[in-house]
């Protein structure tokens, strides 16, 4: 069994920044992918930002310059930094893995942007 963890998410002001954490455990033999998929309500699940194995990364065009995914293979951890924040940013925030074939999900956390 895998597990994902996300903490790191809340309520912050528009032009703000938060943090969103992501901890993979249990049966995992390697990552390939690791990313972020947000989704607000009444709308369909949106990729935001995602990160390969080697470091490569592709952003969603709304969020380039403003959110930054990272890594840590050794951990098998992914965060997303996110600054600027916007209204349109609010969404659930799902941490995502791609294993040997097998995708995984987080449970969600909320991030919530006051104008």
């Amino acid at each position: 069994q895998v597990q994902l963890v996300e903490s790191g998410g809340g309520l912050v002001q528009a032009g703000g920044s938060l943090r969103l954490s992501c901890a993979a455990s249990g049966n995992i033999f390697s990552i390939n992918a690791m990313g972020w998929y947000r989704q607000a309500p009444g709308k369909q699940r949106e990729l935001v930002a995602i990160i390969t194995s080697d470091q490569s990364t592709n952003y969603r065009e709304s969020v380039k310059g403003r959110f930054t995914i990272s890594r840590d293979n050794a951990k098998n951890t992914v965060a997303l930094q996110m600054n600027s924040l916007k209204a349109e940013d609010k969404a659930v925030y799902y941490c995502w893995i791609v294993t040997t074939g097998v995708q995984y999900w987080g449970q969600g956390t909320q991030v919530t942007v006051s104008s």
